[in-house]
């Protein structure tokens, strides 16, 4: 595919009047003319329910669209409410949750849930400041969920969206600033319809990714995700599926069955009671 620039010039792109309405315009056309042919339809684009959308951005953190593909559906067929959710024991949501990672996620879907359920009749927040106290939802989280539930303008940056505004408006520079890009995606925003908008620059975000080097590397905020072979997030994966399906179990069990060196099975379960994954009573641990 021939690389092709779309958007202001470089130098233009520096300045506060770089988005005119020309520019805006075609922009808005460029995007929405790729997502009109090349949309993906994704589940969660077919609902509004707030719940729905929830459990869908909580998921997608850090994981790809194609993982959550396989477990999204049949989450919410296990847990179709705030109610079910809230009500569930940890280890069935853990176990519905596995092959996703990240299970600090599951803890903190819960406890959304159970806060929904005693604090907002079962009623998710709209507002992006309110979203923000709950747990596992940043300012980020919040707006997409309220521009996706609730067809809010707000205005943030994900991984797709930040790839975007880099290729189109800062294609000569480097270390590029989530406040840098910010101001742009604020005056880009088709207000009429921020969740339709989003949609459409994700898509072409990963169209950018997939056909060219992709662009986020000029960002001042790219880093190499860690490797997962070898690592603590690994070891703890082990544990919480073991424990998941075979509650409870004893340190030397756990070391026989998953082959840990000792010292780093402790301080990994240290960190799980930590988390609240894990109560400990007498020498065996289960899920809390």
């Amino acid at each position: 595919m021939k690389k092709r620039y779309y958007g202001p010039t470089p130098k233009q792109a520096k300045r506060k009047n770089a988005a005119t309405p020309v520019i805006i315009q075609k922009f808005q056309e460029l995007i929405y003319g790729y997502y009109k042919i090349f949309g993906r339809n994704l589940p969660w684009r077919n609902t509004y329910n707030p719940y729905h959308i929830l459990v869908s951005e909580i998921m997608l953190q850090q994981t790809q669209v194609q993982r959550v593909l396989g477990k999204y559906n049949l989450f919410l067929k296990s847990f179709p409410d705030f109610p079910c959710l809230a009500q569930a024991p940890l280890q069935r949501v853990l176990e519905k949750w596995q092959g996703l990672g990240y299970n600090r996620r599951a803890i903190a879907l819960q406890k959304i849930a159970q806060r929904v359920e005693h604090e907002y009749q079962g009623t998710l927040p709209s507002s992006v400041k309110t979203l923000t106290t709950f747990p596992g939802i940043g300012k980020a989280t919040a707006s997409a969920i309220s521009a996706f539930a609730f067809q809010k303008p707000t205005v943030f940056i994900e991984t797709n969206i930040r790839r975007v505004f880099i290729h189109c408006f800062f294609q000569d520079q480097e270390h590029i600033s989530d406040a840098e890009i910010l101001p742009l995606v604020e005056r880009t925003l088709d207000t009429s319809n921020p969740r339709e908008w989003y949609y459409a620059l994700m898509d072409y975000g990963v169209m950018l990714k997939r056909e060219y080097e992709n662009p986020n590397r000029k960002s001042a905020h790219y880093q190499r995700q860690s490797p997962f072979q070898g690592s603590n997030r690994q070891v703890r994966g082990m544990v919480l599926k073991m424990l998941t399906h075979e509650t409870p179990a004893s340190i030397p069990q756990m070391i026989q069955r998953l082959k840990l060196e000792p010292k780093i099975l402790k301080t990994n379960l240290m960190q799980l009671q930590k988390e609240g994954f894990l109560t400990k009573k007498g020498n065996t641990f289960r899920i809390a």
